[in-house]
């Protein structure tokens, strides 16, 4: 049990909200048991005043983070990364008691990868130019100076909430940027190892600051005058919020929102689940559904549909549904009481809808505590049905038919969202033609792995901008140019 009141980090110190009579709090829960995990002291407006003072100390002095040789930068980082690998069970253990993610997945993506991502902004770091030469087209030279933003808002979700962090706080930081975090109130266990991490690397105070905060306050932290530059993920919803804050403000921001993508099977896919089940799973199920760019409209050509069918409700059928924490386990509850009903509703209305329920539907056999639902396949769905276009954030997946190409492209690129997608085939050369005509932001081959050193993001309803990639550090920087 937590019971976490000095739980903002600002300025290189924990410290209590300044409201210390009656600060608000949160509850943290167990997703697969329901108990409590402990409470969380909340910041209030006052603490946000203090978050932007100490990050716009530490980017504004003469001798502050902006003003460090990138070289300096990069060591830094190289420390965050090994502290953190120094707590990767810590924290693998808190988002998955937290979120409902098993702990195989949690220790592979919410330890592992994020390592991963902080070192791969060290390197950039290090070996990025910030200033560069150039002929003057009239007379002359033009030096182009890439200088950091300034100070950035970072608010990641509690699906990924480690992974998803650092691709907004390591190229924020890398780029000479100092940053606020504000995790999702659902996921603040291991954001407290993260900081504790940062202390043991040596950033110092201000640089990078994390601040457990309510909605009311993050739309001021949003808004803030002493903000440059916000990055959000999270859902669309909110993140037309956020932009309503910001547009006025002129303030630029990135925002990777919800998906609900295409998995376009094509009519020589492989879909022998002895070697491509587990690359099925992971592109159409991975975390107990709770993924953004997860595949879970399953396009299958007339001539195949039934074996389609049967594939999916046997790679279903199969997972072992249980304990976030156990090791055997393939897919954990969802995160809350709250998300579970909403996945029970998107069932309901399927079904409604007539949809075929093929497998699933409903709670696991023998797991009475816990947001558990069973991995959930519907076929013959209509591609305009709500279960097809709105994003269920669970372990939910559809499959719609299809008489030719022409028609599962037009299928895929009927949705609000452009996040991901997949193409299955043995034919690199269908598959890589099909990818080029989907309107997403990133399309996986016979499976779906994010690149840290690639830009993702989407298009339409999922969202503005890109993360991760050389693109990221550069969204982070402004560009000066000097005439002499």
């Amino acid at each position: 049990m937590v019971d976490k009141t000095e739980s903002l980090y600002l300025d290189g110190r924990w410290v209590s909200p300044l409201n210390t009579h009656q600060p608000e709090q949160t509850t943290l829960v167990c997703a697969s048991t329901e108990e409590s995990l402990g409470s969380v002291a909340l910041a209030g407006p006052a603490d946000v005043d203090a978050a932007v003072r100490a990050a716009r100390l530490a980017f504004d002095a003469p001798e502050g983070w902006a003003h460090w040789e990138p070289q300096q930068r990069s060591e830094a980082l190289d420390r965050l990364a090994d502290a953190l690998h120094r707590r990767s069970e810590a924290i693998a253990s808190a988002v998955s008691s937290q979120n409902g993610m098993p702990i195989a997945v949690s220790r592979q993506i919410e330890s592992g990868l994020t390592g991963t991502i902080v070192r791969y902004y060290a390197e950039l770091a290090r070996t990025t130019p910030t200033e560069e030469t150039r002929s003057h087209l009239v007379a002359g030279t033009t030096t182009v100076r890439m200088e950091p933003v300034g100070v950035v808002a970072a608010i990641p979700p509690s699906n990924f909430p480690q992974s998803l962090a650092a691709t907004k706080y390591a190229p924020a930081l890398a780029a000479g940027c100092t940053v606020i975090l504000k995790p999702s109130p659902s996921t603040l266990l291991d954001a407290f190892h993260l900081m504790d991490a940062a202390a043991e690397a040596g950033l110092p105070p201000g640089v990078l600051n994390l601040l457990p905060a309510s909605a009311d306050s993050a739309a001021y932290l949003v808004g803030h005058p002493g903000i440059d530059a916000v990055a959000f993920t999270g859902s669309t919803t909110v993140g037309q919020q956020i932009a309503e804050i910001c547009a006025p403000l002129l303030r630029p921001l990135t925002l990777e929102l919800g998906g609900k993508s295409a998995a376009i099977v094509l009519d020589d896919a492989d879909l022998d689940l002895s070697t491509m089940g587990e690359r099925l799973f992971q592109a159409t199920l991975l975390n107990n559904g709770q993924t953004c760019f997860l595949s879970t409209r399953i396009l299958a050509p007339r001539s195949r549909y039934e074996q389609v069918v049967d594939v999916f409700a046997e790679l279903a059928s199969s997972l072992r549904v249980g304990n976030a924490l156990d090791t055997d386990t393939q897919v954990g509850p969802v995160i809350s009481q709250a998300q579970l009903d909403r996945v029970e509703s998107s069932v309901a209305q399927a079904k409604a809808d007539g949809a075929r329920l093929v497998v699933g539907g409903g709670r696991p056999s023998g797991l009475d505590k816990g947001w558990f639902v069973e991995p959930t396949v519907f076929a013959d769905v209509d591609n305009r049905s709500r279960v097809a276009q709105e994003e269920i954030f669970g372990p939910v997946l559809c499959i719609t038919p299809y008489d030719d190409e022409d028609e599962a492209v037009r299928i895929a690129n009927d949705s609000p969202y452009g996040l991901a997608g997949t193409v299955w085939s043995t034919s690199p050369e269908r598959a890589h033609a099909m990818a080029r005509r989907i309107r997403t932001g990133s399309v996986g081959i016979n499976g779906y792995l994010p690149d840290p050193g690639a830009p993702f993001g989407g298009v339409k309803r999922s969202g503005i901008g890109r993360e991760l990639g050389p693109q990221a550090m550069a969204w982070y920087q402004e560009s000066k140019s000097i005439f002499h």
